[in-house]
């Protein structure tokens, strides 16, 4: 069966949701196609130049402090970036590139941390390479491609794909065609997959 995550390395709850979808994924028997984009192109559609967390400042001052109430439920760690939205485009080309690598979670979850956690730059060279190094891959190997035609042309792609199933915002989730928007939507969209009897 077929579940697909779709999250944006600079998307503030994207990170909570890819931090806890493999743990959700295994109580569901199902395996996660994880799937990066970039948000820009999306926002931009929409007339927009920035996240509309910039655009709308009582919805960014709502979300920080939702994103602090959501992770501190999860145990998971967050420091509120200097400099937001960051840029994710090196990553998303790595982890689209590389998409079915076994790795991708790990390096996914660590650039996440990397951003959400840390407060590092995740558009620097340097820092994406201490995630790939962290999980034992050759960064350099890696990075000597990341300008490379192939590589753009997977997260182009990627783009395109992404702009097909109607993808308006990150974390999404698309379960044979039916789309879940948020990472408070997680739990609903394994349970559409996965439930008999399911409206269609």
């Amino acid at each position: 069966m077929a579940f697909q995550f779709w999250f944006d390395f600079a998307s503030t709850y994207s990170y909570p949701a890819a931090m806890r979808i493999e743990s959700v994924a295994l109580s569901h028997r199902v395996d996660v196609q994880w799937n990066a984009f970039l948000l820009g192109p999306v926002f931009k559609a929409q007339g927009w130049n920035d996240s509309p967390f910039n655009i709308y400042p009582a919805k960014g001052k709502y979300m920080w402090r939702d994103l602090e109430r959501i992770c501190d439920s999860l145990s998971i760690p967050f420091r509120r970036p200097s400099a937001f939205p960051r840029n994710g485009l090196l990553a998303a080309r790595i982890a689209t590139r590389f998409k079915s690598s076994s790795w991708i979670p790990d390096f996914v979850r660590g650039v996440y941390c990397a951003n959400f956690a840390d407060d590092l730059d995740i558009g620097d060279t340097g820092v994406v390479a201490d995630c790939l190094t962290q999980i034992g891959l050759d960064a350099n190997a890696i990075l000597a491609g990341a300008n490379s035609a192939e590589f753009k042309l997977s997260l182009r792609s990627q783009n395109e794909r992404a702009a097909q199933l109607n993808i308006f915002g990150a974390p999404s989730f698309v379960v044979n065609g039916e789309l879940f928007w948020g990472n408070d939507r997680m739990e609903q969209a394994f349970e559409w997959l996965v439930r008999p009897g399911r409206v269609s």
